[in-house]
Formats: C-alpha cells, sequence, structure tokens
C-alpha cells in the first residue's frame, strides 16, 4: 500500500488545478458514499473493498461504505478507519442521515436507482462492472433495456471497458469515464511464481456456467494423456457445484482435478502454479487475471481479448473445443521456455496498473464532478481514446464468437451493435 505523504501530494496537486480554491475543500471535506451488496467472494465485492481502503486514504474524502450484507467470515479487508453502515430497507434514509454529496453506485437495482435521483443535490456515479455481452449471454434482454436506459440518462459514470467506453458508449449516447480497478497486490512487494509445477488453476464462482469451469475440465481428459503428472486445482465456493463433481467422476478424473474450495486470499496457491486458465464467457475489468499476471503466471483466455488485463503473457484461443483449449495446456506445460517468457510478459503487463496512478484519476474524478457537469464534461473529452478500427476489430471478433455460441444471432452485425434502439429491442 501507498504512503500516507506520497496520496497527499496526489490530493495536493488536484486541488491546485481545480476551479474550487484548495482552501475550501480543505475546510470542507466532501463526503463520498459506496453501495456495495457484500464485500465477500467476487470481483465486484473485492474491487469495492480496495476502493474503501484507497479513498480512506484521501485526508479530504470522508468515506462511508454502505452493505446490505451484515458482516461476514472471510471478507475482503476494507481497513480498519471505515465506517461501515448496513442497508435494511433505508438507503434513502441514510444517504439524507450522512449527508452525502457523491455516491458510488455498483449495483443493478433500477428502481433503487430511480430513487436516488430524486435526492437533491446528491450526485450519483454508477459504476458499471459488466461489459454489454453479459446480458446477452444471461440472456437477460429485459434487464439490458431498463438498465442501460437508466446508464444512458445518467450524468455521471465509470467504464471498465475500453471499446465500450471509447467507440460503442459514444454511439449510444452513454457519457461514461474510462477506469481501470484497483490491483489487489502491488507489484514490487510480489514474488512471482516459479512456474516448476504442472499445475493449472480455475477461479472464480464455479456455480456460475458464464465461467464455464466445465470447459477447463473436459480439456484436462486430453492434458492428462499428454502430461499424466499434471494437475488442475479449482478454487471456488463447493455449493451448487454438483454438476462439476459429476463431471469429473464421469471423465475419471477424479485424481487430477482437486476442489479446494473458497479463499479469500487465492495467492496461497500462486506459489508454483504454471496456467491460470480462464475460459469466460465474458468480463469487465477481470482482477484473478490481474492477480495470476502479476504472478507471473501464464493465462489462457477464451476469445477474451477486450478487457484492458488482457495483453502480455497470456494465450487467447477463438474456440470453444475443450480439445484446442488442451493443445495451447499442454503446449505451455511440455516448453519451460515457452512458459518462463509467457510468465515474464505477464509479470510485465502489469507494471502500467500502478494503484497510486488509479487512485490519482479517481481524485480527478471525484473533484471533476464535485464542481459541476461541465468540469466532468471537460475531462471525459480530454481523455484519450482507443482508435475506431481496433475498437471495431475487437467488436467483430465478439460477433463471430457470439454467432458461433449462439445460433440466433448468426445475423446480427457491426451496425446492429452501435444502433441502440435495435440492442434496446433484443428478444
Amino acid at each position: 500500500m501507498y504512503h500516507k505523504k506520497a496520496i497527499l501530494l496526489i490530493v495536493f496537486f488536484y486541488l491546485f488545478i481545480c476551479d474550487k480554491s484548495k482552501e475550501y475543500f480543505l475546510n470542507k471535506k466532501i463526503n463520498i458514499g459506496l453501495v456495495a451488496y457484500s464485500i465477500k467472494n467476487g470481483g465486484a465485492e473485492r474491487s469495492a473493498s480496495l476502493i474503501c481502503y484507497y479513498f480512506s486514504k484521501v485526508k479530504i474524502f470522508k468515506f462511508i461504505l454502505f452493505t446490505f450484507k451484515e458482516k461476514e467470515n472471510n471478507e475482503y479487508s476494507i481497513g480498519d478507519n471505515i465506517e461501515r453502515i448496513i442497508v435494511r430497507g433505508n438507503l434513502i434514509e441514510l444517504i439524507k442521515k450522512k449527508k452525502i454529496d457523491i455516491l458510488l453506485y455498483q449495483l443493478y437495482f433500477y428502481k433503487q436507482i430511480k430513487e436516488l435521483n430524486k435526492i437533491k443535490d446528491l450526485k450519483i456515479i454508477l459504476i458499471n462492472r459488466s461489459c454489454f455481452l453479459h446480458w446477452i449471454y444471461y440472456k437477460k434482454y429485459n434487464f439490458f433495456r431498463t438498465y442501460y436506459r437508466i446508464y444512458k440518462n445518467a450524468e455521471y459514470s465509470i467504464s471498465l471497458v475500453p471499446f465500450e467506453n471509447d467507440y460503442l458508449f459514444t454511439k449510444w449516447g452513454i457519457n461514461s469515464i474510462l477506469i481501470s480497478n484497483f490491483i489487489p497486490y502491488e507489484y514490487n512487494k510480489i514474488t512471482p511464481s516459479n512456474l516448476s509445477s504442472n499445475i493449472i488453476l480455475m477461479i472464480g464462482r464455479g456455480n456460475d456456467g458464464i465461467k464455464r469451469f466445465d470447459l477447463g475440465i473436459r480439456a484436462m481428459k486430453y492434458v492428462v494423456t499428454e502430461i499424466p503428472q499434471s494437475e488442475m486445482k479449482i478454487i471456488s465456493s463447493l455449493d451448487k457445484i454438483n454438476n462439476l463433481f459429476r463431471l469429473v467422476k464421469e471423465l475419471n478424473l477424479e485424481n487430477f482435478v482437486k476442489f479446494l474450495g473458497y479463499s479469500v486470499n487465492p495467492s496461497i496457491y500462486y506459489e508454483n502454479a504454471s496456467i491460470h486458465l480462464f475460459p469466460t464467457l465474458v468480463e469487465a475489468f477481470p482482477n484473478i487475471l490481474s492477480e495470476t499476471k502479476i504472478y507471473g503466471i501464464p493465462n489462457i483466455l477464451v476469445g477474451l481479448d477486450y478487457v484492458a488485463n488482457c495483453h502480455g503473457g497470456t494465450v487467447i484461443i477463438y474456440d470453444d473445443s475443450p480439445l484446442t483449449l488442451s493443445k495451447a495446456i499442454i503446449k505451455i506445460l511440455n516448453n519451460k521456455r515457452y512458459k518462463k517468457k509467457l510468465g515474464r510478459d505477464a509479470r510485465n503487463s502489469m507494471k502500467r496498473f500502478k494503484n497510486h496512478l488509479i487512485l490519482k484519476r479517481w481524485i480527478k474524478i471525484i473533484l471533476s464532478i464535485y464542481n459541476g457537469k461541465e468540469s466532468y464534461q471537460k475531462l471525459r473529452i480530454k481523455d484519450k481514446k482507443m482508435e475506431e478500427r481496433d475498437a471495431i476489430k475487437i467488436i467483430q471478433n465478439q460477433l463471430n464468437l457470439l454467432k458461433q455460441r449462439k445460433k440466433e444471432f448468426i445475423n446480427i452485425t457491426l451496425n446492429n451493435i452501435i444502433n441502440y434502439t435495435y440492442m434496446e429491442n433484443l428478444k
């Protein structure tokens, strides 16, 4: 974590360049709230805990966490000085009572968002922790229509996906700003994996079909025939994954696939792992990808070529075949030089994601919003955007995959995707 003096320097720098005076801010803290369902188990919850930690270090912020879940065992750490309030159907009342100036809202309760919008002088930042493809793969078209209508009308919003923020949302009329998640580990404090084993990791919510742990397990059937000393470790809650237990048994992989349960700190398994397998259909800014890469572990992704942290030390395949996936695994495990190069590239690629720079950007965004819509729009316009041709290439790649995976979308085109009215009427 970063030294308090360094964080204060970041704050003072932006105080000098904002429209309001330095003295004004120093005499009045900005009351910031974050609404999260809980701080356990998922990527959104991990990100919420990191926002709590870093925002609490900024002296001009008074930060409060609102959660719908009470404190649980094995939660992510939020720091000792965070005020946490449990919401029991009284969020609006609590926001008013605590005189929140700016509210970070990362849930998808659209009725609640409408109620929050009625609070006078409250500025709401909608944090969109999804790619639009989530709702297509989950077949939640009504949700897409309802939520993105609110997102489209929001004055302030955050996106985690570069091609959406820089290209697609511009077409849809959404005024978002791009930012990365805070990284769970500090680069210089990590000892990378020695890549000495034939251990393959899969980490996440195994009960979520979108994560496709079954695809990784099926690939292991081919891997063990070539590399019988290989082993897959699955780090996931054991609830509601009987289908995965059955699949392992059907494929006679009981000696090769181990279920380790949920861990609040999966890094204990990174010391000598050689591959992180990430066959998920869709993500926004996956924390687990950042974690494993910062430990120098090669990653294999299936079609996931658009998240900000996908490049460097990754192998991306565009085929949902377990056989194709197994060949990528076998190539890495059988070639030590290749494996080490991927590991170096993975770790080096994470140097650009620095938490003090992410905090600096958050401070800049918060101060621009505190100053009003004009200041926020100036910041948006000034941001460097990705090239249009690169964004279009990504969308075309994802459309090709979508057509392979869901035949009902065989005729969908780029023009359909960038047409908000068409997307709003998906059925």
